[in-house]
C-alpha cells in the first residue's frame, strides 16, 4: 500500500481541496437561498440557482453511523472505522473516525461527538473526526 494518490479535483469541488489544504472545512452554499450541500454540486438542489460561494464549518458533528472497513488484500492493516457523520450545519460527510478512545471493534460510536481534524494519508492530507473530549 505505497504511493500517492491525489484526490481527483473537478472544478466544482477544487474549493473544498483548497480548504482542506489550509485545515479548512469548506461547505458549498447557495448565494440565492443560503441552503448548504455537500457533496458540491453546480447547481441547488433547492431552488436551481447556478450561483454559490464557499463557507467554513465548525467542524463539529455526531456519528450516524458508522462501519469497520478490513481492507480486503491486506488483512494485517489495521480495520479503519469509517463513519458518516452530520455536522452541526446540517450537512453529511463520509469520513474516519480516529483517536477513537479503546481498541474495541465493535464499540458503539452512534451519536459520538466529534471534531474535525486533518491528516496525513500516503502523501494526500485529508479531513478525518475524532471523539470531542469531555471536560
Amino acid at each position: 500500500m505505497s504511493g500517492t494518490v491525489d484526490p481527483v479535483v473537478a472544478r466544482d469541488d477544487r474549493y473544498f481541496w483548497e480548504g482542506v489544504a489550509q485545515r479548512r472545512l469548506l461547505i458549498q452554499r447557495c448565494t440565492q437561498c443560503g441552503v448548504l450541500r455537500h457533496p458540491p454540486a453546480p447547481m441547488c438542489g433547492s431552488c436551481g440557482s447556478l450561483e454559490w460561494d464557499a463557507q467554513q464549518a465548525s467542524g463539529r458533528g455526531r456519528v450516524l453511523t458508522w462501519i469497520l472497513s478490513h481492507h480486503p488484500n491486506h488483512p494485517d492493516v489495521p480495520a479503519r472505522v469509517v463513519v458518516l457523520v452530520e455536522l452541526d450545519e446540517g450537512v453529511r460527510l463520509v469520513s474516519n473516525l480516529v483517536d477513537v478512545p479503546n481498541d474495541d471493534p465493535y464499540a458503539e460510536y452512534d451519536d459520538l461527538g466529534v471534531m474535525v481534524d486533518f491528516r496525513e494519508h500516503d502523501g494526500v492530507l485529508l479531513p478525518v473526526f475524532a471523539p470531542v473530549v469531555a471536560g
